[in-house]
């Protein structure tokens, strides 16, 4: 069976990102597993053990492992996708939060510089759980965390979607000496239009 991996937990933007990028692509059969990080995705992709790896491309190992995998995992597609809603959730009871649970790659969303301690967590389904157990008085995490615990949060900032870049990783290249573009792309449409 025809497998992909992407960063976990189950819920995250990598995973709902990835199941959507296999519905698309007719591949509604295939595997997704989810991984801790992405080293050991890619690993587990170079022994075999999975086939594609999935990643936004702005997430802070990227750099990393384009070169640590250089000429062994290959990107081999990418694509563009909103993310699911985000928003800043506060716990009830807490009228002046002063801590913030959040995945850094999302720092930059809002203004920090009101709460005085900033926790990093993995991924922001991990900030809703630190929510959930009273690590943090706030959370920049999904929305729908609110809708489902609505006695436990209130929502202190809309954020919305994201809309991010995104990678897919292989160990074939289908990329080699030419450029790999898309000419009827929604974008080389725009640039077309903008001619006229």
């Amino acid at each position: 069976m025809l497998t992909f991996a992407t960063l976990g937990p189950k819920g995250s933007n990598h995973d709902w990102i990835a199941q959507r990028y296999l519905t698309v692509q007719g591949l509604d059969y295939a595997g997704l597993e989810l991984f801790a990080d992405f080293p050991a995705a890619i690993d587990a992709m170079l022994v075999g053990d999975v086939h594609h790896v999935i990643q936004v491309a702005v997430h802070g190992s990227v750099a990393d492992i384009v070169a640590r995998y250089r000429g062994r995992a290959h990107i081999i597609d990418t694509f563009i996708s909103p993310s699911q809603p985000m928003a800043v959730l506060t716990r009830l009871g807490v009228d002046k939060p002063t801590s913030l649970g959040l995945q850094m790659a999302t720092r930059e969303y809002i203004d920090t510089s009101r709460w005085q301690t900033l926790v990093g967590e993995p991924s922001t389904v991990d900030v809703a759980h630190g929510l959930l157990e009273d690590k943090y008085d706030s959370g920049l995490t999904l929305s729908k965390f609110a809708a489902q615990y609505p006695e436990y949060f209130r929502i202190e900032e809309t954020i919305g979607t994201v809309v991010d870049p995104w990678l897919v990783y292989g160990a074939v290249p289908t990329c080699t000496d030419n450029l790999l573009v898309w000419p009827d792309s929604p974008a080389a449409n725009l640039f077309r239009k903008q001619l006229v």
